[in-house]
């Protein structure tokens, strides 16, 4: 594999044999970087379950390099959660749907030379990380999805424990902030879709705004939209996140929209979006009676590398 990809990466591929490793490896431009998916299903890459502790330490520390700590803590309580799933839906269900804490996957992705593009995805049930390496751009972290099942735990040792609770509370907090005429122009629907609207697309499709505009919030209501989206971004590395906020802010933070579907308390299934020129969040609380999150980061240009990468490949023509 390519010595421009980070140094995690390479320490991880150091600790594998060649079979592993050529699970594990694939070249940067294979149509499989831009395949995702956060239901359970058969991968590529090698498992959690495949790896000794090193190089589970290793897969960790590669995480480490897209993700925040906060977000690399929700990773591993996502992992975690799997494993609460299934015994809580018993054996059958493990055999069929696969609840295994161990069938998380970690891919790497370079090309031949020695500088970047490099990318990597972890990936499993209810977790997609998918990063993308251009050295002096910086990384792209999105796809980003993260989801939790049971949303709140019901039972056994950790019941009543709530990973996703900051993604519900402050987004109902933004609600109830609202006029009665700004929730209902923010209230797009009744009932909610079933699932984040954009499902695993490799790219999101143009989508009319709609709810209510940043533009016209209150400050204070433009205070808290900014912590609902802090608490997405803050699931990235800490200079991924800047970089998006920043193209946020210099597209113009008013045109955001914040739309809503769904019941307006707690407990039903709800629905809600943050959509601007550059970014989409989706967030759904729909399936297993509202106790059920889907949650996702878009990056509009630049998913996967997007116009970065196309940017980058013009200055340096890509050679195969």
């Amino acid at each position: 594999m390519s010595s421009g990809m980070s140094a995690s990466a390479r320490a991880f591929l150091a600790t594998l044999g060649a079979g592993q490793r050529a699970d594990a490896a694939f070249p940067f431009d294979d149509a499989e970087r831009t395949k995702w998916a956060y239901v359970p299903q058969a991968r590529t890459g090698i498992p959690l379950k495949a790896m000794s502790a090193e190089q589970r330490v290793a897969a960790f520390a590669v995480l480490g390099t897209g993700l925040s700590e906060r977000g690399t803590g929700l990773a591993r309580g996502i992992i975690e959660l799997e494993g609460i799933l299934g015994q809580l839906e018993g054996v059958v269900s493990r055999v069929t749907l696969r609840r295994d804490p161990g069938l998380y996957y970690l891919s790497l992705f370079a090309g031949p030379g020695a500088t970047p593009p490099s990318g990597w995805r972890f990936e499993g049930h209810h977790l997609s990380v998918n990063v993308t390496d251009l050295g002096p751009h910086g990384q792209v972290v999105a796809p980003l999805f993260m989801g939790a099942n049971p949303a709140r735990v019901p039972s056994g040792p950790k019941a009543g424990h709530r990973l996703l609770a900051t993604e519900e509370d402050v987004a109902f907090a933004l609600l109830q902030l609202l006029d009665a005429s700004q929730r209902a122009r923010a209230t797009i629907a009744a009932q909610t879709y079933g699932d984040i609207v954009t499902r695993n697309v490799p790219k999101v499709d143009p989508m009319a705004f709609a709810g209510l505009p940043a533009a016209e919030m209150t400050a204070g209501q433009q205070r808290q939209l900014r912590r609902l989206l802090d608490v997405y971004a803050g699931r990235m590395a800490d200079s991924a996140a800047r970089r998006q906020l920043r193209r946020i802010e210099e597209v113009g933070f008013g045109r955001l929209h914040f739309a809503w579907a769904g019941a307006h308390r707690p407990g039903s299934p709800h629905y809600y979006r943050i959509h601007g020129p550059t970014v989409l969040v989706e967030y759904d609380n729909s399936q297993s009676s509202a106790n059920h999150i889907h949650t996702v980061w878009r990056d509009l240009e630049n998913d996967f590398g997007g116009d970065l990468l196309r940017r980058h490949y013009a200055r340096q023509p890509h050679r195969e």
